[in-house]
């Protein structure tokens, strides 16, 4: 029974394995990376077979429950994602600690599964070993501990890479005592204090950074011809709000790259600055956005519609919490709402005479998509079918895909739904004379995406739009829009011909800058700590970094995006009908 057990757990995890072998075999065939497998998946399993042998029930059972808990962890993950967890994928997750009660409540199934393998490993290595004492007995046993402390060291030299396909409860331990290391080492002294002085006189308008999710630059009407409406044309409104306001300066510096192809990552860079060379020291010890804008005089607002109940996101803490003024979150706003709810309360702060700095996480385009837009605007068709994710801002999967062309096609059309409503149906609320009335003024706003998304218009198969291991070059490719200053013929001049010079050609490293600029703080001392802003005319290397945590000695990897290789929308997916407004 008890080794009854542990096979079928193993066997449980037979998907994993054979996707590993076929990744060594095709489609190139990689004899020494098949052995090397081999050997270390099967001194995992010595090992596993060892500790179960353990005769000593205080040393046996935390042991079963530290395999088991791995097993878990990376199954969970593993199912619901559906792809290797390496340790990028698991510091990521951590991160995303304070979302586990959506993955629960979304991926129920899945980790059930996981839940259950993890429990047959737990009883299997767990149950008092009888009658084994021979030599290969002692062997096992011997090298049970060894291989177990020695994986993590392995793939430590790895950078967190290696262990995809071994026995998920020896992966999951080893990726769990890594990041017990990392952070044991991981320097956390305080934040340094803003240093810089604003020059000049303090500023009177507001700074709004929007970052939208999931939104594909070349998805929206201002990048590509056959692009879905965003509301930043200049022709009226057509997204269903009515028509659209007078608009203010709109300067459209085209597609952009990301700083990553996860949310956390990116989110993180744009509260707290840092280049290229210097991100990782910037994010763990420079000062935030927020402590910036306190210096230059301005009010803090952030407005969540992705987030309810206070809860953080994206790494925000307590600490970071006391430097905002305003703390805005949607808790009985239905999700397919949120986006036009913000567009309301930010009119409001717009029109409030109050210098602010505002910053703004949106619903955006993550999936599921399915149900992120009224029927209404089921402009795009055929589409994925509704109804199963009518209140859920995003999950851990795509909903409903099987990775076929067919499917995709489905999907995205969902998504030009979506976009649709939550970007051109939010701008056109946002302009609009019931909510905007003139209020923009000289505020400015900075629009983009947390990052792209890929949707295999090349028929590749797969089930992923962002966040890949190995990502599409869409992954990093996001719209960049500047808004604003109506009131200042120089300086929507000055954005006009800063956007021109600079479409098709600049990343997000660009926007913190950008907004210290704004407040007053002078372009000389920002460039040395935090680069240049979207004004200036240094390159700009067009990449998006696909290793954005770089741990265990490991370097970020950036990877180039060549414009003309960025997949535009098919116009073969659809039948575009009218759309009506849901008033």
């Amino acid at each position: 029974m008890k080794f009854m057990l542990i096979g079928l757990s193993i066997l449980l995890g037979a998907s994993e394995i054979w996707r590993r072998l076929t990744l060594l075999m095709l489609p190139e065939f990689q004899p020494v990376g098949l052995v090397a497998f081999g050997g270390l998946f099967t001194l995992c399993l010595i090992s596993l077979i060892g500790i179960a042998l353990f005769t000593k029930g205080w040393l046996r059972w935390p042991l079963a429950l530290v395999l088991a808990a791995g097993s878990m962890l990376v199954d969970g993950y593993q199912w619901a994602v559906g792809d290797f967890m390496e340790y990028e994928a698991f510091v990521t997750m951590v991160q995303s600690a304070d979302d586990v009660g959506s993955a629960v409540a979304q991926q129920g199934a899945a980790l059930a599964m996981s839940a259950a393998k993890a429990l047959l490993l737990l009883i299997g290595v767990g149950m008092k070993p009888r009658g084994a004492s021979g030599l290969l007995t002692r062997a096992a046993k011997a090298v049970a501990l060894p291989v177990l402390l020695g994986l993590p060291v392995l793939l430590f030299f790895r950078g967190g890479e290696g262990g995809s396909g071994l026995p998920s409860s020896h992966s999951g331990a080893s990726l769990a005592m890594l990041y017990g290391y990392d952070m044991a080492f991981t320097d956390r002294g305080a934040r340094q204090p803003v240093t810089l002085k604003p020059s000049g006189a303090q500023r009177t308008s507001d700074i709004v950074l929007i970052i939208d999710e999931s939104i594909a630059g070349a998805y929206l009407d201002i990048n590509s011809a056959a692009g879905v409406y965003s509301g930043l044309m200049p022709e009226e409104g057509e997204a269903g709000e009515g028509e659209a306001g007078p608009k203010p300066p709109i300067h459209n510096f085209g597609l952009a790259t990301s700083v990553t192809h996860c949310s956390v990552g990116t989110n993180v860079v744009m509260r707290y600055g840092g280049t290229r060379d210097n991100y990782r020291e910037t994010i763990r010890s420079g000062p935030s956005i927020w402590a910036y804008a306190k210096a230059a005089g301005l009010a803090t607002v952030y407005i969540d519609a992705q987030r309810t109940h206070g809860r953080y996101q994206n790494q925000m803490d307590a600490a970071e919490r006391k430097l905002i003024d305003r703390w805005d979150q949607f808790d009985d706003v239905p999700v397919l709402d949120r986006d036009h709810a913000v567009a309301t309360r930010l009119a409001g702060y717009l029109g409030d005479e109050q210098p602010q700095l505002i910053l703004i996480n949106k619903i955006g385009g993550h999936f599921p998509v399915s149900d992120k837009f009224p029927l209404s605007h089921a402009r795009y068709q055929p589409m994925l079918k509704r109804g199963k994710f009518a209140n859920v801002a995003d999950t851990a999967t795509p909903d409903g895909l099987d990775g076929s062309a067919s499917n995709w096609r489905l999907y995205r059309n969902s998504y030009r739904n979506t976009v649709l409503w939550n970007v051109g149906g939010f701008f056109d609320r946002l302009f609009s004379e019931e909510t905007a009335a003139g209020n923009l003024g000289d505020a400015t706003i900075l629009y983009t995406s947390d990052h792209g998304q890929s949707f295999h218009e090349r028929g590749d198969r797969g089930e992923a739009t962002h966040c890949t291991p190995d990502p599409q070059i869409e992954e990093g490719v996001v719209p960049l829009v500047v808004i604003g200053n109506s009131g200042d013929a120089a300086q929507t001049r000055r954005w006009a011909e800063a956007a021109a010079a600079g479409k098709d050609k600049l990343s997000h490293y660009r926007i913190f800058p950008t907004m210290l600029s704004l407040m007053g703080y002078a372009p000389q001392d920002i460039a040395p700590l935090y680069g240049p802003d979207l004004f200036a005319s240094d390159p700009d290397p067009f990449t998006f970094n696909v290793r954005f945590n770089a741990r265990l000695g490991s370097d970020p990897e950036w990877r180039h995006v060549p414009l003309a290789d960025i997949a535009r929308p098919p116009r073969s997916d659809y039948r575009a009908k009218p759309i009506t407004s849901p008033k």
